[in-house]
């Protein structure tokens, strides 16, 4: 492929919308809390049941279980049977410090058809009260995009679930929180959920604009011509501020308006064309949105407590204030507890963990 033909397909992608023919159509399945009676020959962990949390007296009151209530505050996270037990942790940590528990509505992405029913079951199980959906994501949408990663993990086509959420979800939902599933929050969400997104943003999340960008770029992104310098440079460019997707405030109406997903699955073309990130999901997200997403205060995501994405070593907090702890990178949480070998942020994650070890 030449150069000029590269770069000429990138400055396209990185300044207009796709047309309409580039749009995927591909199936969703909704999965209700009490449907699908098919099961899984492997069993799936076991979890105790959560306590229940009640609203305040202040709290608006939910109605019923209709996503569309305006009284919701909605989550949505992935549900992955290696990170199954951090998903469960997640949910009870939002519970536990939320004003308004009960007005907390979750949607789950499963790529496992056939647990969808089984998932429903066990989350029911241990969150009683919980109101939530959970949505089947087919990941043959994906899949012939995904590039390879420094880690294997990272090309797991439910990280790519989250671009897909303004399909997914129904459009009454405009606004939704998405949560890794490696971390635990110690603040009330609501706050989280308040923030205004000014002007056209489309998400809002913690930035970190004195990053090294370049590292999350080949030097093919950043020598060709048309590529790194017409995206983050120029009279047209932005400027390159690096924020982690694992928390994120989205505008799904602007996001659909907008045609986010299109454009991201764009870059992913460009990628299989001609190599220009390492890092899974991440880099996409980068290309459209680094230097246009609101501000978030750092306190919302105190990310890479898992170590880098080769060793996954110990890390400390970063200085400031903590609403929430999340441990991207190698290391997770519940492995090194298990393992017997915990960083000592491990401990913080600890109490939230439901899981029952098999006899």
């Amino acid at each position: 492929m030449s150069r000029v033909f590269v770069a000429t397909i990138l400055i396209f992608l990185a300044f207009s919308f796709p047309s309409s023919s580039a749009i995927r159509s591909f199936p969703l399945t909704l999965v209700a809390d009490s449907e699908s009676d098919e099961s899984s020959s492997s069993p799936l962990p076991r979890f105790k049941e959560a306590p229940e949390y009640r609203n305040g007296a202040e709290c608006p009151i939910a109605s019923s279980d209709d996503t569309c209530d305006p009284s919701h505050v909605h989550i949505a996270m992935t549900l992955d049977l290696a990170y199954l037990r951090g998903s469960m942790a997640a949910v009870l940590s939002v519970l536990k410090h939320a004003s308004c528990p009960e007005n907390v509505f979750f949607h789950f992405v499963t790529t496992d058809r056939v647990r969808t029913g089984p998932l429903a079951r066990l989350v029911r199980s241990t969150f009683p009260s919980l109101r939530f959906k959970i949505y089947y994501f087919d990941e043959k949408i994906v899949k012939g995009l995904i590039s390879s990663s420094v880690r294997e993990a990272l090309e797991n086509p439910l990280n790519y679930a989250r671009s897909y959420l303004g399909e997914l979800l129904d459009p009454c939902v405009a606004r939704v929180i998405y949560l890794d599933s490696d971390l635990i929050v110690v603040d009330d969400i609501q706050r989280l959920w308040s923030i205004e997104l000014t002007g056209s943003r489309a998400i809002g999340a913690p930035e970190y604009c004195r990053a090294n960008f370049t590292q999350y770029f080949t030097e093919k992104f950043w020598s060709e011509p048309g590529m790194g310098a017409e995206v983050f440079g120029g009279e047209r460019g932005r400027r390159p501020c690096y924020f982690n997707t694992g928390v994120m405030v989205m505008d799904l109406e602007r996001w659909r308006e907008g045609r986010f997903r299109e454009r991201i699955e764009g870059w992913m073309e460009v990628q299989k064309a001609s190599r220009i990130y390492e890092l899974g999901s991440l880099p996409p997200f980068l290309l459209v949105f680094a230097g246009d997403v609101e501000a978030v205060h750092h306190r919302w995501n105190q990310h890479g407590l898992g170590g880098d994405n080769v060793r996954g070593s110990c890390r400390s907090l970063h200085p400031g204030p903590v609403s929430l702890l999340h441990w991207s990178g190698k290391g997770k949480p519940w492995v090194r507890l298990d393992a017997k070998n915990p960083c000592p942020l491990d401990r913080l994650w600890e109490p939230y963990d439901l899981y029952l070890p098999s006899s």
